[in-house]
């Protein structure tokens, strides 16, 4: 004779279906459709509730069913697309970190003491609260108690400013480096940049603004002579534009610049075959448009083959960390400035420009494009160069009118049909000249 059943065998089937209804003494019975309920365990409760949604979206939802499975599809397509991504290597914290020791002599064989997570004693010490640990040396670092980071950026914000900083170490600011040369603005630009919270716009443009920024670079013979290294700040700053500042000035001044903030990587002209001879591989393809206009900050960098003018500028290649760039004169970068098709179509765009928006006289002309890129008017004997200059080269191109044509077609921009091409080429070449000039590339 059959057994009497339980009160759980008598109810329902819906709750049948329930694994808390059923002893953990017997085995799970298949709930409809095949789906078989996770055993009692700990986390048995979360592998419960997902048995159940899936046997709700899958059974009892039929409306529900298309977006489930597409769901379901999409799925496996994003773990299968995350399969194919390469893989990087991070840096974890381990639970319990390793013990390290001093190597005697260097020999990683002969162990000396062990070392502790701490900061060095000569520094402030570690607030209490701060885990010993990556993140707690990040927070200790930017901590207003601290006065070095804010000592170190400040210094190398001032050596932005003046190519030279009030350390002239800045690669060093420990007991060898250099002591600096006005330790009470150090410490009052260290103590307000802490203050105003870490504001690098501001402190930039309180050192801009500032009267010594602005004094001239033009000074006697004697007074240079008596500080050649400017270290009393008598003298404002003369120095080369970084790189990418000559690039990003010369498409300024022509109003070619492409003021946008933030994307992708651009590709500006570069020499032909420079790729496949160096890396073997596909060549460099100059973007168009608005990319090909972007700020320096934005070309696209490999360290086996930099951006040639950035170079030629004394560019870091990144191959090291470089606190600063030692900047050189060399005649390459005059060629650069002359021969560089940016530089040509932004000398074409600034002879344009000047046509258009300069006046109706020549000196006036010259005097705008002269002042859009060197920020100041030209003294008579420049003025009278660069006239000089205008008349041979209506001449020359006059007589010969396909080198004006060739001139033209450098660059993406498209001549100006109601300009005669003599004409326009004589001012393309002069504005060229004027982005190789000295005043065009350095400032003070």
């Amino acid at each position: 004779a059959a057994s009497r059943p339980t009160a759980a065998e008598s109810r329902p089937v819906a709750e049948e279906s329930r694994p808390e209804s059923r002893p953990e003494t017997r085995p799970a019975a298949p709930t409809p459709g095949g789906v078989e309920p996770p055993a009692s365990r700990p986390s048995a409760d979360v592998r419960r509730a997902k048995v159940l949604r899936r046997f709700y979206r899958t059974r009892i939802d039929i409306a529900g069913r298309v977006l489930f499975e597409e769901l379901e599809r999409l799925k496996a397509e994003r773990r299968s697309v995350e399969a194919k991504l390469p893989q990087a290597m991070v840096m974890e914290e381990l639970a319990t970190s390793r013990p390290t020791h001093v190597f005697v002599r260097g020999d990683y064989r002969r162990k000396g003491a062990r070392v502790e997570n701490a900061v060095p004693s000569a520094l402030p010490p570690m607030a209490a609260n701060l885990p010993k640990n990556r993140l707690g040396l990040a927070e200790w670092i930017v901590a207003p108690g601290n006065p070095l980071f804010a000592r170190v950026t400040v210094n190398r914000v001032w050596q932005q400013a003046f190519e030279l900083g009030l350390v002239r170490t800045p690669e060093d600011f420990g007991v060898r480096g250099d002591l600096p040369s006005h330790p009470e603005l150090l410490d009052w630009l260290a103590t307000e940049f802490v203050r105003t919270g870490f504001d690098l716009k501001r402190l930039h443009r309180s050192i801009a603004l500032s009267a010594t920024y602005r004094q001239t670079g033009m000074v006697p013979a004697e007074v240079r002579e008596a500080d050649l290294e400017n270290r009393l700040w008598a003298r404002g700053p003369r120095q080369r534009l970084t790189a990418e500042m000559v690039r990003d000035q010369a498409l300024f001044a022509s109003g070619l610049l492409v003021e946008k903030i933030g994307g992708p990587s651009v590709k500006p002209y570069q020499p032909p075959g420079l790729w496949k001879s160096v890396l073997g591989g596909s060549d460099w393809k100059p973007d168009t448009g608005d990319a090909a206009y972007r700020r320096g900050l934005y070309i696209y960098w490999k360290r086996g083959v930099p951006y040639p003018t950035f170079i030629a500028f004394d560019a870091a290649k990144r191959e090291n960390c470089a606190v600063r760039r030692t900047l050189t004169t060399t005649p390459l970068q005059a060629l650069a400035t002359l021969n560089d098709p940016v530089f040509v179509e932004a000398g074409r765009a600034l002879g344009l420009r000047a046509l258009k928006e300069g006046g109706k006289e020549d000196d006036e002309r010259i005097a705008y494009a002269f002042r859009l890129v060197a920020t100041r008017a030209p003294v008579e004997r420049e003025t009278a160069a660069l006239k000089s200059l205008l008349v041979d080269l209506r001449a020359h191109f006059k007589a010969e009118p396909k080198a004006a044509g060739e001139l033209l077609s450098v660059g993406a921009a498209k001549a100006d049909p109601k300009i005669e091409a003599t004409e326009a080429a004589a001012w393309a070449h002069l504005g060229t000249t004027i982005l190789n000039l000295e005043a065009a590339i350095r400032r003070g």
